[in-house]
C-alpha cells in the first residue's frame, strides 16, 4: 500500500471533530507520517523491539458514555493526551488521522492498526487549540505522559 505524504490537512478542531461525525473507524497516530509507516504496517514494541501486528495509533470515535457532549471536546481531549509525542519521538513527528482495522492491542492497551487508509495531516494549531480547550475544562487533566522519575 503507498499512499503520498501530501494528504489533505486539517486547519481546525472543529473540522477535525466534523471528520469524526462524518466517519467512523478513525484513528489518530504520531509519526512522520504515511510514507514512513505503510511500508511495514507494524509498530514496534519500545521496551522489547518487538514488531507488533499494526499501526499503533489511538481511535477518535465517540464513546456511547459521551452522550451527546461536544465532539470537539471528546477530539480535543484525544489529542491533547497524546501531544507530547513529538518532543519524545524527535523532529518530524506529527499527528495525521487514519482509517482503519483494529487488528489487535499494543502494551498500552492502544489499538494496532491495519488495512490503513490516510485521510489527513492534523495542523500544529489544532493542537493548540485542542490544548486551550481542554484548559478551559473545570477540572484539570494533563497528558498520559505524567513525570514519574
Amino acid at each position: 500500500m503507498s499512499a503520498p505524504d501530501d494528504l489533505p490537512v486539517v486547519h481546525t478542531l472543529a473540522e477535525l471533530a466534523g471528520l469524526v461525525e462524518r466517519h467512523q473507524g478513525l484513528y489518530v497516530r504520531w509519526s512522520r507520517g504515511p510514507e514512513t509507516d505503510l511500508p511495514s504496517v507494524s509498530s514496534t514494541d519500545d521496551l522489547t523491539g518487538v514488531p507488533m501486528t499494526g499501526l499503533s495509533a489511538n481511535p477518535l470515535d465517540v464513546e456511547e458514555w459521551w452522550e451527546g457532549r461536544p465532539v470537539q471536546l471528546w477530539v480535543a481531549r484525544r489529542l491533547y493526551d497524546y501531544a507530547h509525542l513529538p518532543r519524545e519521538k524527535g523532529p518530524g513527528v506529527r499527528p495525521w488521522v487514519l482509517k482503519g482495522r483494529e487488528r489487535g492491542r499494543g502494551p498500552d492497551n492502544e489499538p494496532l492498526v491495519a488495512d490503513v487508509q490516510p485521510m489527513r495531516w492534523v495542523e500544529a494549531r489544532v493542537i493548540e487549540e485542542a490544548r486551550a480547550e481542554v484548559e478551559r475544562q473545570e477540572n484539570t487533566w494533563g497528558p498520559l505522559r505524567r513525570t514519574g522519575r
